[in-house]
C-alpha cells in the first residue's frame, strides 16, 4: 500500500521539524517508499536520465492539463529525492511546474550542502529533463 506523497510545503515543515540530517535523511527515504512502482516495461533507455550516478527512470504523460509522471531509481536514497521532486511537480500543470522556484523549495530543504556533489548533479539533472518535458507541453 501506497500513502500518497505530501506537497512541498508540508516536506518542508516536517523536515524542519527534525533535529539532525540521520532523522531528515530517513524521512526522505520512507518518502520514495510511498512512491508508486513503476512498470517494468516503463524502465526503458529512453526513460533511462542521463547524469544521475545511479539508474534513474523517468516517464510522463499529459492527461487532462496535468503532466503525470512515473519515476524509479535503483539507489534507495535516489528514490526519495524522486519524491521530493515529485511532491512540487507530480500532476500540476506544464506552467505550474515551469513557475515552481525548484531552487528556493531545495533551498529550504536544505539539500545540496547534505548530498554528494554527484547527487546533486544527478537532481538537477531530473529537475532540468522534467522542466524540459514540462516546455514541450506547454500550450
Amino acid at each position: 500500500m501506497s500513502m500518497s506523497l505530501p506537497d512541498s510545503q508540508e516536506i518542508i515543515d516536517d523536515l524542519a521539524f527534525f533535529d539532525d540530517w540521520e532523522q531528515r535523511y530517513q524521512y526522505i527515504i520512507d518518502l520514495g517508499k510511498s512512491i508508486p512502482q513503476m512498470p517494468k516495461e516503463k524502465k526503458t533507455d529512453a526513460n533511462l536520465v542521463r547524469g544521475c550516478q545511479s539508474s534513474v527512470w523517468l516517464d510522463s504523460t499529459l492527461d487532462n492539463g496535468v503532466i503525470r509522471f512515473s519515476v524509479d531509481s535503483d539507489a534507495i536514497i535516489v528514490q526519495g529525492l524522486l519524491a521530493l521532486v515529485m511532491a512540487a511537480y507530480n500532476n500540476k500543470t506544464p506552467r505550474q511546474i515551469l513557475d515552481f522556484d525548484i531552487a528556493q523549495y531545495f533551498a529550504q530543504l536544505d539539500l545540496e550542502r547534505h548530498i554528494s556533489p554527484t547527487r546533486g548533479n544527478g537532481l538537477r539533472a531530473i529537475v532540468s529533463r522534467i522542466q524540459t518535458l514540462a516546455k514541450q507541453s506547454v500550450n
